[in-house]
């Protein structure tokens, strides 16, 4: 097996901030056609695709996410300069020298611009940059620009997918890796003619980069007995950083998560993968996050009575930079522990 660069290049290049996964969702939505029994789309925007199992006793779900980190037009200055609110989570010295798109009624490629060293004090040298430090330049006057963008567009990252050996590097593998192994999850399923052991509700999710909203909404539409959060997390398996702090490293396969900040996993999903991924030679690495979270926690917890709960993790050097990397065959194992764990379900031991 080796994986689909081309899709996972156009996953990761449609755009799709928090609250605005307008063109991601068109994308997923035609990626499903003929993998499922059944699609739909709820209210906040989650697609929600049905595949059935050879029971629907239970159910099982897993989510992606769709949203990636972006930002928000808040202000255009009479010289057409750009600020902007974030979109999640971001280190603001990953900023310098990027470039940006504006989704307006048309796009608008701009630049991270800040003060330019050659003019700073030297007490500014030194000084952490911030946010507020950075602006947007599009080249564009305000004139032009109040014909094409407002206040409230959204705004991305441009980016696009290159492979670095055995690797991919690209903006936005936070989350969209993860869309394309649920993707293909579905599409190994059709292949291999096998079936879920329950019905298996693969949910495409809005707004997990700011609060896990979208897997929120979903888990309590679905209530799954069994939940699957699929998403990456760290690998700093580089230089400079301390055997204990490395959390997963590239190569080393598909991350069975114990625990993040949000989640705690169910120690008999955590048994059951590990057991799955043995049997069927699926190599694997533990995962064990002290910060961050994932729609894991919204899978196990936004169900009555709670669902029995793990994640699948990515291992992603560089997270939340333009140039996040991930090795295609920790890809590869993630897509053969999700099709293994949800097609022998009814095999576990369940019991408290």
């Amino acid at each position: 097996m080796s994986i689909d660069v081309k899709l996972l290049s156009r996953i990761c290049k449609a755009p799709g901030a928090p609250g605005f996964e307008i063109e991601i969702r068109k994308l997923v939505l035609s990626e499903l056609e003929g993998l499922v029994d059944e699609v739909r789309v709820d209210n906040m925007g989650n697609v929600i695709a049905l595949k059935r199992g050879k029971s629907d006793e239970k159910k099982s779900m897993a989510a992606a996410h769709m949203d990636e980190i972006g930002f928000i037009v808040s202000h255009i200055d009479d010289k057409g300069f750009v600020r902007f609110n974030p979109l999640g989570g971001f280190d603001p010295k990953t900023l310098t020298a990027q470039r940006v798109i504006i989704h307006g009624v048309e796009d608008v490629v701009g630049v991270m611009g800040c003060k330019p060293i050659h003019i700073m004090k030297p007490e500014e040298r030194g000084k952490k940059m911030e946010l507020s430090d950075f602006y947007i330049d599009t080249g564009l006057s305000k004139e032009q620009l109040d014909e094409v963008i407002e206040v409230g567009s959204p705004i991305t990252r441009e980016r696009e997918l290159i492979e670095l050996g055995d690797c991919v590097n690209v903006k936005s593998l936070d989350n969209r890796v993860s869309v394309f192994v649920l993707l293909e999850t579905l599409r190994s399923l059709k292949k291999s003619r096998r079936k879920p052991a329950y019905d298996f509700y693969a949910a495409f999710t809005v707004q997990e980069e700011v609060g896990i909203r979208g897997a929120n909404v979903s888990a309590m539409e679905v209530k799954p007995d069994f939940g699957f959060g699929l998403d990456t997390t760290l690998a700093c398996d580089t230089p400079g950083v301390p055997p204990q702090d490395v959390i997963t490293r590239l190569g080393e396969g598909a991350a069975i998560k114990i625990m993040d900040s949000s989640t705690i996993c169910d120690y008999r999903m955590v048994a059951y993968m590990k057991k799955v991924a043995d049997e069927k030679k699926v190599k694997w690495q533990h995962e064990l996050l002290p910060a961050g979270g994932t729609d894991t926690a919204g899978l196990q917890r936004m169900v009555p009575g709670g669902s029995i709960a793990g994640a699948i993790s990515i291992p992603t050097r560089y997270i939340h930079q333009s140039i996040e990397m991930a090795h295609t065959a920790d890809i590869e194992n993630c897509i053969k522990l999700l099709v293994a764990c949800v097609c022998d379900l009814d095999k576990g031991d369940w019991e408290l």
